[in-house]
C-alpha cells in the first residue's frame, strides 16, 4: 500500500467521521485509529510479524484549513516562500521534499552521496532517499542544471514541502 492510499483512507476517515479502520491484504496490515485529543497512530504488521507503531506524520488539515486553502486557490502551504527565504535559500530551482521522513543522501551508507554540490543532473534523476515507514522513496530532480546547493545533511528529518536542493 502506498502513502498516497493511506491518504485517501485518513480523508475518507475524517470526511465520514470514522475512528477506526483496519486493513489486511496479505502479509501486511493497516489500523488506523483517530479521536478524541490523542494524535492520530498508524499501526502496521510487516511480514515478519513486527508491529510499527507511529504517529501518523501526514495528517488530514482541518476542514476550514482546507476550505481556506481552496478558495485563496493556493497550491503550495501558506508561508513557503516565507520559509524558503528563512531558510537562506535564494535564486534558481528548489527542489522540495515530497513527504515526512529520514534523508539520505546515498543508498547506503558505504556508498558515495548521489549527488554533490557543483554536479550536473537532469531531469529525472536521484538526488536522494527519504525513509518514511520503512519505505525508501527516491527524491527524483525536477529541474536539468547544476546542483549550488544541499540544504540538508545526510539522516536529518524533512519535512513535507522543505527545501532540499537548488539546481542552477
Amino acid at each position: 500500500m502506498k502513502i498516497d492510499e493511506i491518504m485517501e483512507l485518513m480523508k475518507a476517515m475524517e470526511q465520514n467521521d470514522l475512528t477506526a479502520f483496519d486493513y489486511k491484504e496479505g502479509n501486511m496490515q493497516l489500523s488506523l485509529r483517530r479521536g478524541g485529543a490523542a494524535e492520530p497512530m498508524a499501526s502496521f504488521l510487516t511480514g515478519e510479524g513486527t508491529e510499527i507503531v507511529r504517529p501518523a506524520a501526514l495528517t488530514v488539515p482541518d476542514k476550514a484549513v482546507a476550505e481556506a486553502a481552496s478558495e485563496s486557490g493556493a497550491n503550495e502551504p501558506a508561508g513557503a516562500e516565507a520559509s524558503d527565504k528563512a531558510a537562506g535559500v535564494t535564486g534558481g530551482n528548489i527542489v522540495k521534499s515530497p513527504l515526512v521522513g529520514t534523508f539520505y543522501s546515498s543508498p547506503s551508507p558505504d556508498d558515495a552521496p548521489y549527488v554533490s554540490v557543483g554536479d550536473t543532473v537532469k531531469k529525472g534523476q536521484v538526488l536522494g532517499i527519504i525513509e518514511a515507514m520503512k519505505l525508501m522513496n527516491e527524491v527524483e530532480s525536477e529541474f536539468s542544471g547544476q546542483i549550488a546547493e544541499i540544504l540538508v545533511e545526510n539522516g536529518e528529518v524533512v519535512e513535507y514541502g522543505q527545501p532540499l536542493f537548488r539546481i542552477v
